[in-house]
């Protein structure tokens, strides 16, 4: 019996842990992508996060190891969103699509995403660890080169397409619109921000088609 109550109290205890280091993570979001490493307070992560700054300190020992962690973890996210495409199933034609979309609609729908990335580019990626960068682009980047492998046997995309390479340019053909729309619509006297945006998606589908095109 005493060993059944400790193993239960074991895994709560895992549980709780699990539950405060996932809420310090989704708090440590918000505040740095409102406020910037710099800007961004433990005080306030801590009260968003609703628990003391002992905690954060506890799980993950200084305000920097923490914003490597939530870049890390945010990775992650859209790493598993995208394996969730299942690219591997799909037609090439319908597999590019889907991925250019899905590419469009995560920043747009994610906009602490895209301030996160821009912080981390002002610190010039320095609390990125590049091999675990690395793995973790790997499964899409794979992904991307079958479909290029199927496309170009079908005959329908031309032969000498890197796959890291495009996965870069479906990046930045979906990022910059989005992260940008403030001032392109300054500038250019653009549509309201939704017309805009799902514009700039159709262009980045078509361009990324004209590019691929044999």
């Amino acid at each position: 019996m005493t060993v059944r109550i400790e193993a239960t109290r074991r895994k709560r205890g895992t549980r709780d842990a699990e539950a405060t280091r996932a809420a310090i993570l989704d708090a440590a979001r918000a505040e740095f992508a409102e406020s910037g490493l710099g800007g961004g307070r433990i005080e306030a992560i801590a009260e968003r996060a609703a628990c003391n700054k002992a905690m954060l300190y506890h799980y993950f020992g200084s305000k920097d190891a923490l914003f490597t962690a939530v870049l890390e973890h945010n990775y992650a996210l859209i790493r598993a969103a995208e394996a969730e495409l299942d690219l591997a199933r799909l037609d090439p034609l319908d597999a590019i699509r889907r991925f250019v979309e899905f590419s469009f609609d995560y920043v747009a729908t994610n906009p602490e995403f895209i301030k996160l990335l821009n912080e981390e580019n002002l610190h010039r990626g320095r609390h990125i660890d590049p091999d675990l960068a690395r793995q973790l682009n790997s499964p899409v980047v794979s992904a991307l080169s079958e479909v290029l492998a199927r496309g170009t046997d079908s005959g329908v995309f031309r032969s000498d397409v890197d796959p890291q390479h495009l996965y870069i340019t479906i990046a930045s053909i979906c990022y910059f619109p989005v992260s940008n729309r403030y001032t392109l619509s300054a500038i250019f006297k653009l549509q309201s921000d939704g017309d805009m945006l799902e514009d700039r998606r159709r262009q980045a589908i078509d361009v990324i088609f004209g590019y691929l095109r044999p």
